[in-house]
């Protein structure tokens, strides 16, 4: 995508996380939720522009060259420092554990032309995304935004803990709002998040092979929902990124619906998506818009993967 070409329908925002692996020869994998955000939506063919915070060591990454393939525009931006995780999943989930902390994603990084898109991605991983980018989309503009991605407790050398959830202008701007359930206190009553929200907001919940749920609050108060099963799936490789493709493929057909026609397509294109990100490890095993259609066929016909 040159200059010249029309500004992006969809920006996304966030910072490049590493993440440690002995599959890599580098000893790490590109991640985070920017990248596995803009890949999905890119690869669905969605006009995407990523700005993405970058570390010394992430700069020159191939996974950024494979995003511009796939049709993105990319405005690298130097971090100092980024985030660096070493993921161990165990029989009773994930233990992460933060090898460094990340540096803001600075506002002014964002080309003015870009300010006018119709769609945004905040996708934190490492709470690098400031609250300033509340204030950056336009009125009209739709934003979907990351919950998870600035509920973590990071110090470098640490075990990640959660953050107990609150108000932040980032979830008070945001039009739709991703998390995982288990990102989330079990205390929590979830009817009192709609305090944090602003209106409207549809609230997902995540669930990993279980699906999931969306919650619609008006003026702080659920106003309907709608539950979205698993769905079948060849064999689970790598559940990273699998939250933000749901969340991006939500977006993917929501921004379709206002240049289209509204399919009520949704949530199947955001389970169908996070779905096949699970059968591949890594940024490559984004599904292409081919895919998820020949996976909705199959799914649709009674087959299984």
């Amino acid at each position: 995508m040159s200059g010249r070409e029309p500004m992006p329908e969809v920006v996304v925002v966030g910072g490049a996380a590493r993440d440690i692996t002995t599959d890599d020869p580098r000893g790490w994998r590109l991640g985070g939720g920017v990248t596995y955000g803009a890949f999905a939506l890119a690869r669905m063919g969605v006009r995407t522009g990523v700005i993405l915070g970058l570390d010394p060591e992430a700069r020159d990454a191939h996974e950024i060259g494979l995003l511009e393939a796939a049709g993105a525009e990319v405005i690298r931006v130097p971090l100092d420092h980024g985030p660096v995780f070493h993921n161990e999943e165990r029989p009773t989930g994930r233990v992460q554990t933060c090898l460094s902390t990340s540096d803001p994603v600075p506002v002014d990084a964002l080309p003015a032309a870009w300010r006018r898109a119709p769609a945004w991605l905040l996708a934190p991983v490492a709470n690098e995304v400031p609250d300033a980018w509340a204030e950056v989309p336009s009125a009209r503009a739709i934003v979907a935004f990351g919950w998870q991605g600035i509920l973590r407790h990071l110090f470098s050398g640490e075990r990640v803990w959660p953050l107990d959830p609150g108000p932040s202008p980032l979830l008070t701007r945001a039009d739709l709002v991703g998390v995982s359930r288990h990102d989330l206190p079990h205390g929590l009553p979830i009817p009192d998040v709609g305090r944090w929200l602003g209106s409207p907001c549809d609230l997902l919940l995540t669930a990993g092979p279980l699906g999931g749920l969306l919650l619609r609050f008006r003026h702080g108060r659920i106003a309907g929902g709608r539950r979205w099963p698993g769905l079948p799936i060849h064999a689970e490789l790598d559940a990273t990124g699998a939250g933000d493709t749901m969340l991006a493929g939500v977006l993917a057909a929501r921004v379709a619906a206002a240049r289209e026609v509204d399919t009520g397509r949704d949530l199947r294109l955001g389970a169908l998506a996070s779905s096949l990100v699970v059968e591949a490890a890594g940024l490559e095993a984004a599904p292409t818009g081919a895919a998820i259609r020949a996976r909705d066929r199959l799914l649709r016909s009674g087959g299984r993967p």
